[in-house]
C-alpha cells in the first residue's frame, strides 16, 4: 500500500576523497571472524598498491561464546570508530562479512565519526547495515565492494582492478558493465544508487538507518545462500511494505549459492518485473567472481539494454 505522503527520493551523498599512493588504510572486522592467513594475503595486495594498511586491535578476535562474531560488539564498534576518527587514516576497509554489523552499529559514536570528516568506506554483504548507517547518519557515499580477506579479492584480478581503479582513478570507473549483463526488463532510468544485500536491507526495515523507501533510486540487489522461496518472501515483504514503490530501476548482482539460477530468476522476474521499471540481471557484483565495486549514494543512469550503469560523477572526488 502506497503511503499517503510518499517518502522523499534518495539524494546524492557526500563523496569522499580518492586515495593517493602512500595512503593509510585501516582494516576492521565489524561482522564475522577473520581467517588470519587470508587477511595477511589481502594486506600484501594492499601494500602492492602502495597503500599503508593498519589492522585494528580486535580484527583477529573471536567472540568467546558466539563463534560467528569477530570479538565482542563493543570491541568491534571501538575498532570502527577508532579507525574512522584517526586523522592519519584515509580509508576504512572491512576484512569480511558474515553476521554482526547490526549488533554493533548503535554502539558507535556517530557524532564523533561525523566530526572526523568524509573518508572511503568499503565492504559488502553484512556490511550493508553499515552502508545504511553511513548514509543516514553521515550523509556519506560508500563503496559496496570486495573485502580484504575475501577469497574473491585475493584470487581474482578483475575484482582487484575494479576496486583499485575506483580508489585511485575513479573517473576511469564511471561506466560500469559486467560480462553477461542483460535486461530482465528493458529501458533506461536515472536515480541515486542505493541498496546492497537483499536480506540485510529487509532486516533493516524499521531501524533508524533504513531508507523509508527507494522511490526514485536505482536499487542494487544481491545475496548469497538464500533459497528461491526465501528470496520470494523477502521481496514480497519489501513490496507489501511500500518500500519498493516508485523505484526508478533495479540492478541485480550475484545470487551465489541460492539454488539453480533459473528458479531464482523466475522469482526475481515475478516480483520485480511488475514494477514496470528497467531491470538488469547478471551485473556481477557482490558474492561472485569477478565482482565489481559499486558506489552507493551516487547519481547514475541505468541502461538495461546495454547492460551499463553510468555514474554522473566519479565515485570519489
Amino acid at each position: 500500500m502506497t503511503p499517503a505522503h510518499p517518502a522523499p527520493a534518495p539524494v546524492p551523498l557526500t563523496r569522499p576523497p580518492r586515495l593517493r599512493p602512500g595512503a593509510r588504510v585501516a582494516v576492521v572486522a565489524p561482522s564475522g571472524p577473520v581467517m588470519g592467513e587470508r587477511l595477511d594475503a589481502g594486506l600484501d595486495i594492499l601494500r602492492g598498491w602502495d597503500l599503508d594498511p593498519v589492522v585494528l586491535p580486535h580484527v583477529r578476535d573471536r567472540h568467546p561464546e558466539f563463534g560467528y562474531l569477530a570479538g565482542g560488539d563493543d570491541a568491534r564498534a571501538r575498532d570502527l570508530q577508532q579507525a574512522w576518527c584517526d586523522p592519519s587514516v584515509d580509508a576504512v576497509l572491512c576484512a569480511r562479512g558474515g553476521y554482526g554489523a547490526q549488533r554493533m552499529v548503535d554502539l558507535v559514536d556517530w557524532s564523533a565519526m561525523r566530526a572526523a570528516g568524509p573518508k572511503v568506506f568499503v565492504g559488502y554483504s553484512d556490511v550493508t547495515a553499515l552502508h545504511d548507517a553511513f548514509a543516514a547518519r553521515l550523509g556519506l557515499s560508500t563503496l559496496y565492494g570486495p573485502m580484504v580477506s575475501a577469497e574473491t579479492f585475493l584470487k581474482d584480478d578483475p575484482t582487484q582492478r575494479s576496486l583499485r581503479t575506483t580508489l585511485f582513478a575513479p573517473e576511469a570507473a564511471r561506466t560500469l558493465r559486467a560480462d553477461g549483463a542483460r535486461p530482465m526488463v528493458p529501458g533506461r532510468a536515472r536515480g541515486t544508487t542505493v541498496g546492497g544485500c537483499l536480506a540485510l536491507l529487509a532486516a533493516g526495515l524499521g531501524t533508524p538507518d533504513a531508507l523509508a523507501s527507494v522511490r526514485g533510486g536505482l536499487l542494487l540487489l544481491e545475496d548469497v545462500g538464500e533459497e528461491d522461496y526465501r528470496i520470494d518472501r523477502i521481496l514480497t515483504q519489501l513490496l507489501r511494505s511500500g518500500w519498493l514503490d516508485g523505484v526508478a530501476g533495479v540492478v541485480l548482482g550475484s545470487w551465489e549459492a541460492c539454488g539453480p539460477y533459473e528458479k531464482v530468476r523466475a522469482v526475481l522476474a515475478d516480483r520485480l518485473a511488475p514494477l514496470g521499471v528497467p531491470v538488469v540481471e547478471h551485473f556481477g557484483f557482490g558474492h561472485c567472481t569477478p565482482s565489481l565495486t559499486m558506489p552507493l549514494g551516487v547519481p547514475a543512469e541505468l541502461d538495461a539494454d546495454a547492460g551499463t550503469l553510468t555514474l554522473e560523477v566519479p565515485a570519489l572526488v
